[in-house]
């Protein structure tokens, strides 16, 4: 992995070496030299299309099957739960590898306990992703660390992506931390793409904007990738909301086959969590690490 990485960012400063200057914010299409590796890479995404054309039939006729289970079949409704903002708390996330399921954890780049909570998980059997932090909207707060930011040049967009993942190892997919105006910028995000896809790391877009461009650059780019269905815990402290957007997930999951559910290590939400896993298997739900869901 780390010689892949190495790769990439020799790669990458090559060929977006004369974009020093470049902003994702200009307006201004990369130069030709950059369009280089964004032919290379719409050609993987050509022979990633031409995969999943070969494998659509079948996928119709799991779609098909799953809808005729409804009806009570043996057939399970698959979802995944992520649990965001994890790496700042020990025993917060602690709490969250006593939950009886495989639940997913994103952990955020470059806090006090990034590392140690990813290699936990690991050894738990729990997936891990890279909470990527992005630029977001509002002006309020401090910009958490290792931001991506559509005024960084791509030299610099590159050397803190890569540090933000060297700070999370064993991460096999990423998701956006915020991200309101950054997942709105196209350039921003063909260029992230294209560095996951050398990375071969899928995407979640946690859909923190409606605008959000983040799920269709990814497919274009040919990741595998998804979308969430329902955050559980806007409000964090307030259990019955907690329980109605798990009720909501369970139902999404059952109408569509799988949903994907963005939680929080707050102790209502893992209290509620436990509660409702406990339901799991007589409402006919498996819970799946995150990847199972992505296509």
């Amino acid at each position: 992995m780390i010689g892949i990485v190495v790769a990439a960012l020799a790669i990458a400063l090559t060929l977006w070496g004369p974009l020093r200057t470049y902003r994702f914010t200009d307006g201004k299409k990369p130069a030709q030299q950059a369009e280089k590796k964004q032919d290379a890479v719409d050609r993987d995404a050509k022979k990633s299309e031409k995969k999943d054309k070969t494998a659509g039939a079948e996928k119709r006729d799991a779609r098909a099957v799953k809808k005729g289970d409804a009806a009570g079949a043996d057939r399970r409704a698959l979802v995944a739960i992520v649990i965001d903002d994890l790496g700042q708390d020990l025993k917060a996330a602690r709490e969250v590898l006593s939950l009886p399921a495989r639940v997913t954890f994103s952990v955020m780049p470059g806090l006090p306990n990034s590392r140690k909570v990813a290699e936990l998980a690991k050894q738990g059997n729990h997936e891990v992703l890279l909470h990527l932090p992005m630029e977001y909207r509002s002006r309020n707060g401090k910009p958490a660390p290792g931001m991506l930011r559509s005024d960084m040049t791509p030299m610099d967009f590159l050397n803190t992506l890569t540090e933000n993942l060297n700070s999370v190892p064993g991460a096999v997919g990423v998701n956006n931390h915020e991200g309101s105006a950054l997942t709105e910028n196209t350039e921003a995000m063909k260029f992230l793409m294209a560095e996951l896809k050398a990375r071969e790391l899928f995407f979640l877009d946690s859909l923190t904007s409606s605008k959000s461009v983040a799920y269709a650059t990814a497919k274009e780019f040919g990741l595998k990738a998804g979308k969430r269905d329902v955050f559980l815990d806007n409000d964090s402290d307030n259990a019955e909301s907690i329980r109605k957007q798990l009720d909501e997930l369970s139902h999404i999951a059952k109408q569509r086959g799988r949903a994907v559910g963005i939680g929080h290590p707050h102790p209502a939400t893992v209290k509620e969590l436990r509660t409702w896993i406990a339901t799991t298997a007589e409402q006919g739900i498996e819970i799946v690490p995150l990847s199972r869901l992505m296509q």
